[in-house]
C-alpha cells in the first residue's frame, strides 16, 4: 500500500463532491436509494423502529429531517436512527458482496436525513451517497473476512460510511472527511451475538451506525479532530477488530476507476443473504425437474462459513429466527413458492408442514466454497427424492449479485411489493418517480398503517 488509507479514502470521497457523474452511475445511485426505501418502508409500521420512535418521541428535536416512522420532522440524528433501524428490519437491504456489508441502511439513512436538514438538492445527496458507499465498502473489504467472525460489519463500518456522507453534505474537504472517518471509528460497534443470538437488537445496529455517523460528521464539520492513522495503525480499528491491520491493497484497488455503488447486490429474497445460494439453487433444480415438497426426502446444502455458522438453525421461534434459518427458508420456498414477506407472517411461522420439513435439510461447510468467500457466495446442493432420484447442483452466484443483477423491472417490482400496503398506491408511485427521475429530495410520505403486502 502506498499512502495512508484513511487519507486516500477521504480524498476519494471529497472528489465525489465535484467530479462528473456519468448517467449510468447516476442511475445506479437512484436504484440504491429506491431499494433503500423498499427495504425501509415495511419497518416503519412494525418492528423495533416503531417501538424506538415512540420511546424517544421527546428526543425527536427540531429540524426538517424526516423520520418515516410517523410524526413530524426532527433532527438529522433522530431521523437517521429511526430510519436506519427501519431499513434493516425485514432483511431486504442491499449488500456489497466483497465486503459482506449492507451499505444502504446506515449510509442512505444518514445521507438523506442530513440532506433534508441542510435543504440541499438531489445532486448533493447523490454525491454524498456515492462517497459514503465508496469509503464504507472499501473499508469493509480491508477488514474481511476475519472481522465478521466477531463483529457485525454493517454495524461497525456503516458508522464510517454514514460519517463520510454527513461530512460531505456539511461541506468538509478531504481533511474534514478524514477526521469524520477517524471519529466514527471510535463509535463503531455491534457484535455477532446480537446478530446470531436471540433478541431484536440487530436492526438497531444500523440505526446506531447511521446516528453515530451523523454525530461523527457533524463533529468533524465543527472542527473536532481524530487520528489520521485510525484505520491502519497498530492500535487502530483494523488491528482491534480483524486479524491484521487491514488488507488495504485489496481495498484500494481500482480507487478512482470504479466505485462500489455500481457493484451492489440487491436482495431477491427476504432473508439472510447467506441463504440465497441455497434458494437460487433449489429454484434452478425445480426448473429442471418438477418436484413438490412431498417428493423430497432430504436436502443437503454445502456452503461457506456463515452458511453453517449463522444459518444452520433448527430452532425458529420468531420471524427474526426464520430469516436466518436455511431449514426454514428452504421449507418456505418449496411450500410457498418464494421467501418474501409472506414467509415470515405469523400464519406462515405457525404452519406445521413447514416445521415438519425442516429436519430434512442438512447444512455443511465446503472448503472450496469457503475459500472463495466473501468474493463469491456459492452453494452445492444434493436433493434426494423419495423415489431414490438424486439431484446435484452447483450454484455459482446469487440472483441480485453484480454478475446476475436484478433488472430495473425486477427492482421496481420489489419496491412495489414492499411499499404497497405501507403507502397508498399513488403515494408509492410518486415516491418512486421522485427517487428515479427528479432533481428534488424525497420528502415525507403518509403511511397507511397497514401491514405490508405479503404476496
Amino acid at each position: 500500500m502506498d499512502g495512508n488509507p484513511l487519507i486516500l479514502l477521504a480524498q476519494a470521497a471529497e472528489a465525489w463532491r465535484h467530479r462528473d457523474i456519468a448517467p449510468a452511475l447516476r442511475h445506479d445511485t437512484r436504484r440504491a436509494v429506491l431499494d433503500w426505501f423498499a427495504s425501509m418502508l415495511p419497518g416503519c409500521i412494525e418492528g423495533p423502529a416503531v417501538t424506538l420512535a415512540h420511546a424517544l418521541a421527546a428526543d425527536r428535536g427540531s429540524g426538517s429531517a424526516v423520520a418515516y416512522t410517523g410524526g413530524p420532522t426532527g433532527s438529522a440524528r433522530f431521523a437517521a436512527l429511526i430510519n436506519g433501524t427501519a431499513s434493516h428490519t425485514v432483511e431486504f437491504d442491499d449488500i456489497y458482496r466483497d465486503g459482506g456489508y449492507h451499505a444502504g441502511s446506515p449510509t442512505i439513512s444518514a445521507a438523506l436525513a442530513v440532506a433534508q436538514a441542510e435543504g440541499v438538492d438531489a445532486d448533493a445527496f447523490h454525491r454524498a451517497v456515492i462517497g459514503g458507499y465508496e469509503v464504507g465498502c472499501r473499508i469493509a473489504m480491508a477488514l474481511q473476512p476475519s472481522h465478521y467472525r466477531d463483529w457485525h460489519i454493517t454495524a461497525t463500518v456503516g458508522t464510517m460510511g454514514a460519517a463520510v456522507s454527513t461530512a460531505m453534505l456539511k461541506g468538509c474537504d478531504a481533511t474534514g472527511i478524514g477526521h469524520a472517518i477517524a471519529i466514527a471509528s471510535s463509535f463503531a460497534g455491534g457484535h455477532q451475538e446480537n446478530l446470531q443470538g436471540q433478541g431484536l437488537t440487530k436492526p438497531l445496529h444500523c440505526g446506531h451506525a447511521a446516528e453515530a455517523g451523523v454525530l461523527a460528521g457533524l463533529a468533524a464539520a465543527a472542527g473536532i479532530t481524530g487520528s489520521p492513522d485510525s484505520l491502519h495503525a497498530p492500535h487502530g480499528y483494523a488491528a482491534a477488530t480483524s486479524d491484521g491491520t487491514g488488507d488495504w491493497d485489496r481495498a484500494l484497488a481500482g480507487l478512482g476507476d470504479w466505485t462500489p455503488i455500481s457493484r451492489m447486490t440487491y436482495k431477491n429474497h427476504g432473508c439472510c443473504g447467506h441463504i440465497f445460494p441455497t434458494l437460487d439453487g433449489l429454484r434452478a433444480l425445480q426448473a429442471q425437474v418438477d418436484f413438490a415438497p412431498e417428493d423430497v426426502a432430504q436436502v443437503e446444502v454445502a456452503g461457506y462459513g456463515p452458511t453453517k455458522s449463522i444459518c444452520d438453525r433448527m430452532e425458529v421461534n420468531s420471524a427474526r429466527d426464520a430469516r436466518f434459518s436455511v431449514q426454514y427458508c428452504t421449507a418456505a420456498l418449496l411450500h410457498m413458492g418464494g421467501v418474501r414477506l409472506a414467509a415470515f407472517a405469523p400464519e406462515a411461522l405457525a404452519r406445521a408442514d413447514l416445521r415438519a420439513f425442516m429436519p430434512r435439510v442438512r447444512v455443511t461447510e465446503d472448503p472450496a466454497i469457503a475459500a472463495a468467500y466473501p468474493g463469491r457466495r456459492q452453494a452445492r446442493l444434493r436433493v434426494t427424492l423419495t423415489d431414490g432420484t438424486v439431484l446435484d447442483h452447483f450454484q455459482p452466484t446469487r440472483k441480485g449479485d453484480p454478475d446476475d443483477p436484478l433488472s430495473d423491472a425486477e427492482l421496481f417490482a420489489k419496491y412495489d411489493e414492499l411499499a404497497l400496503g405501507v403507502l397508498a398506491a399513488d403515494d408509492a408511485r410518486r415516491l418512486k418517480d421522485t427517487v428515479m427521475s427528479s432533481g428534488d429530495l424525497p420528502g415525507a410520505v403518509p403511511l397507511t398503517g397497514r401491514r405490508p403486502a405479503t404476496a
